[in-house]
C-alpha cells in the first residue's frame, strides 16, 4: 500500500535505528503513514549521512545493526506505520573492500566491472581514473547495469522489503546511471511495483519521463509551485532594482548562470569533460553543450551518448545549485533545488493547471517544501516571501544596515536576507552558513584555494553585526513590524498546500514546528522530539499548541482518515470579491476542501476579506480546524477569522 503521508528522519550514529523506534509513538500520533529513512546500509565511518555506502550486503552497525533495525520495525508494525528507505544505486564509497581489491589487482580483479572505470587513462596515469559523484573523489560510480552489480548492490534491500520490513524507496540521483528507465524497470520487477520515487531535478516546464517505472519525484518541483504561488508578482521590478543598488550593479541571473557553469566545466568538473574529450574529441564543442544544456539529462536513447548524459547532470548541480545560487540574490526564497531565481510567481490559474496535471500524471508522486538538501527549510522561504510585498520597507532597511567599508556587498546582501529568514540565528551559526556560501560562490574564495584574508574579513563581519545590540534590536523590531505575522501567514499557506495538493506528503524531520534553518547541516541539527511531543499532545487536550502543529496534524491525520479523498479529483473553487486574488481554494474528490490566503501583506493593506465570498459546494462543511461549520455563499472572513488556513471535510448525511 503506497503511503497517505511520509516523515523523513536523517539517521546517523547520534540518533540511529532505536532512537528513531522511540519517535515512532509521536509519529503515529502525528498523522503520517510511513517513515522515511536516510540510507540505512553500512557506511564509511564516521559518515554522517549515509550516502557513502561501503558495504551493500548488510545494515548500518554506526546505526545500530540488525536488532537495531528491528526494533524500529517492530516500533513500526505495532503503530501500523510502514517504512521508505533511501537507497543509493550510483556511487560508493572509496576505498572499500570491492575497491581495494581493484587496485591491487587491477583489470584482473573479481570487481573490475562494479565501477565506472577509464581503463586507458589508468595501463596511462598508473592510477584509478573513474567517474564521480559530482565532484566528490571520495564517491566512486557504480555500473548496476551489469546484472550481477544490480544483484549484489540491492540483496539486503530487496531482503527487507521481500520480508515486508521495507515498504516503499526513494531512488538517489538516477540521473548518474547509464539507463535509469532500465533500472527502474528492474527495480519494479523485483519489488513487484512497490511505491518508489526518484530524486530527479525537473527544471522548469520539464516532465518526468513517463515510461520510468515509478511512482514520481521527491518533490523538489511541488516546492517549486508552491513558492511562486504564494510570490507578489508585482515584486520583480522593485527587488530588482533594490538588489542591483545594494551591490552597485545590473545583475543577469542567465548571465550568472553561463558564467557559473562554465567555471565549473573548466575547473570543477574538468576530470569528466577531459574524459569526454578523449572518448568524443573536440573540447570546444563538448564545453558548449554542457553549458548550454538547460536540464540534468537528455534522454536520448543512444547508448553512445551515455558518457556525455551522466556528465550534464553534475554541471548542473555544481554550476546552478551551487555556484550560481550562491552568486545571485535578488530573493533567495527563490534560490531553491530545481528552481529558477529568474522567474518571478505564477497566477492561482497556473496554480490550479500544475495541480491538476499532477494529479492527471503522478497523483502518487512525493511532495516536500523541506529536505535534507534544500537551500533554506520552507519557514525561511515564507518569511523571505514577503520582502516582496514590502520592496519600499526592505530597500530602506537594507541601506541603514549595509556596511560598506566591509566585505563585498553582494555577500552582505545575502547576509541581511539571511538573518532575516533565519533569525533567530546564533553567530556560530551564521559564520558557518557564510563559510559554506562564499566557498560555494567561488568568487573571493573557493574550497580548493582558500583565501583566507578574505575568509577572515568575513567571519569578523559577522562577529562585529552580532556584537552590534543596537543593529540587532532594530533587526528584531523591523521584522517584528514586518515579518512576523506576514511570514506566519505564508508559513501555514505553504504548508497546507503541500499537505492537500496532489501527491504523497513528506514532512522533512522537525518541519511541524516553525524551524528556520540554513543549508546543510544547519538543517540536520537534532530535532528536539519532547517538545513537539508535548505540544502534540497539548493540542490534543486544549486547543493550545502551535499554528504549523495544528495545521500539520490536521491534514495529515486527514490524509490518513480519508485515502480516497486525497486520490481523487482537484477541483478549483470560486472566489468572487474585492480580495478574491488573495485566496487559493481547491476540493479533493467531493469532501474535501482547502483554502489558503496567499500576498497576505497586499490583502491588509487593502482592507481585509471585505465582501470576499467562497462558493462552497452544496452540503455542510466543517473546518477541522476551528470546529465552524459552513455552507453556501461563505464569507472569507468568516472562514478564516484567525487562521490564514482552512481545512474543510464535508459533514455526513
Amino acid at each position: 500500500m503506497r503511503p497517505t503521508a511520509t516523515y523523513r528522519l536523517q539517521l546517523r550514529p547520534e540518533f540511529g535505528f532505536r532512537d528513531a523506534a522511540a519517535i515512532v509513538p509521536y509519529l503515529a500520533d502525528l498523522g503520517i503513514s510511513h517513515v522515511y529513512c536516510s540510507p540505512i546500509l553500512q557506511a564509511a565511518p564516521g559518515s554522517t549521512h549515509g550516502y557513502d555506502v561501503i558495504d551493500h550486503s548488510r545494515l548500518s552497525d554506526d546505526l545500530g545493526g540488525e536488532s537495531g533495525w528491528q526494533e524500529l520495525v517492530a516500533a513500526c508494525r505495532r503503530h501500523g506505520l510502514g517504512v521508505v528507505v533511501d537507497i543509493v544505486p550510483n556511487h560508493m564509497a572509496a576505498p572499500n573492500p570491492k575497491y581495494d581489491d581493484v587496485v591491487k589487482h587491477g583489470r584482473e580483479s573479481a570487481f573490475a566491472h562494479w565501477f565506472d572505470i577509464d581503463w586507458d587513462e589508468t595501463e596511462r596515469t598508473g592510477e584509478l581514473v573513474y567517474r564521480r559523484f559530482f565532484d566528490v573523489s571520495s564517491l566512486i560510480g557504480v555500473r548496476v547495469e551489469e546484472r550481477d552489480v544490480f544483484d549484489a548492490t540491492h540483496a539486503k534491500i530487496l531482503e527487507l522489503v521481500r520480508a515486508g520490513d521495507i515498504n516503499g524507496l526513494r531512488i538517489d540521483h538516477p540521473d548518474g546511471l547509464a539507463d535509469p528507465a532500465d533500472y527502474l524497470d528492474r527495480l519494479a520487477a523485483e519489488t513487484d511495483g512497490m511505491w518508489t520515487v526518484v530524486e530527479k531535478i525537473l527544471e522548469p516546464g520539464e516532465e518526468l519521463p513517463n515510461t520510468w517505472q515509478c511512482h514520481g519525484t521527491t518533490g523538489y518541483d511541488a516546492i517549486l509551485a508552491i513558492t511562486h504561488a504564494l510570490l507578489d508578482p508585482d515584486g520583480r521590478q522593485p527587488l530588482t532594482d533594490i538588489y542591483a543598488q545594494a551591490i552597485g550593479e545590473s545583475v543577469d541571473y542567465e548571465a550568472v548562470v553561463d558564467e557559473s557553469k562554465r567555471y565549473v566545466v573548466e575547473h570543477v568538473l574538468r576530470p569528466e569533460v577531459d574524459r569526454l574529450e578523449r572518448e568524443l574529441g573536440d573540447r570546444a564543442a563538448i564545453v558548449e553543450r554542457l553549458v548550454a544544456c538547460d536540464v540534468y539529462r537528455v534522454y536520448t536513447g543512444d547508448p553512445a551518448n551515455v558518457r556525455f548524459e551522466q556528465t550534464t547532470g553534475p554541471v548542473m548541480a555544481k554550476g546552478v545549485e551551487d555556484t550560481a545560487f550562491y552568486r545571485y540574490f535578488r530573493l533567495t526564497a527563490l534560490n531553491e533545488v530545481g528552481g529558477n531565481p529568474g522567474a518571478f510567481g505564477i497566477t492561482p490559474d497556473e496554480w490550479h493547471a500544475f495541480c491538476r496535471q499532477l494529479q492527471d500524471t503522478w497523483p502518487a508522486t512525493m511532495t516536500t517544501l523541506t529536505t535534507h538538501d534544500t537551500k533554506r527549510t520552507e519557514d525561511v522561504r515564507a518569511r523571505l516571501l514577503v520582502l516582496a510585498e514590502i520592496p519600499d520597507e526592505w530597500s530602506a532597511a537594507v541601506r541603514r544596515w549595509m556596511r560598506h567599508d566591509t566585505i563585498d556587498a553582494n555577500t552582505q546582501y545575502l547576509f541581511w536576507q539571511t538573518l532575516v529568514g533565519a533569525w533567530p540565528l546564533t553567530l556560530d551559526r551564521v559564520q558557518a552558513y557564510l563559510d559554506k556560501a562564499t566557498h560555494e560562490a567561488k568568487r573571493q574564495t573557493n574550497w580548493i584555494d582558500r583565501n583566507e584574508d578574505y575568509d577572515a574579513a568575513v567571519q569578523e563581519f559577522a562577529a562585529d553585526v552580532f556584537s552590534d545590540k543596537a543593529l540587532l534590536d532594530d533587526v528584531e523590531a523591523w521584522m517584528r513590524e514586518h515579518i512576523d505575522d506576514p511570514g506566519r501567514s505564508n508559513t501555514l499557506a505553504q504548508k497546507m498546500l503541500q499537505l492537500t495538493m496532489p501527491g504523497v506528503p513528506d514532512v522533512y524531520q522537525g518541519q511541524e514546528l516553525v524551524e528556520p534553518s540554513l543549508v546543510d547541516p544547519d538543517n540536520r541539527r537534532p530535532v528536539d522530539y519532547a517538545r513537539r511531543r508535548h505540544m502534540l499532545e497539548t493540542h490534543d487536550s486544549a486547543g493550545a499548541a502551535d499554528d504549523k502543529m495544528r495545521v500539520t496534524a490536521a491534514a495529515l491525520r486527514l490524509r490518513r482518515e480519508r485515502p480516497a479523498s486525497f486520490d481523487g479529483a482537484y477541483s478549483p473553487l470560486t472566489t468572487t470579491g474585492a480580495a478574491a486574488d488573495h485566496v487559493l481554494a481547491y476540493q479533493r474528490a467531493d469532501d474535501v476542501i482547502a483554502v489558503v490566503t496567499r500576498l497576505p501583506v497586499g490583502l491588509h493593506r487593502a482592507g481585509g476579506w471585505r465582501d470576499t465570498v467562497l462558493t462552497l459546494p452544496a452540503g455542510n462543511w466543517t473546518n477541522r480546524l476551528t470546529g465552524t461549520t459552513h455552507s453556501g455563499d461563505a464569507r472569507v472572513e468568516q472562514i478564516l477569522p484567525t487562521l490564514p488556513v482552512a481545512l474543510f471535510v464535508r459533514q455526513e448525511g
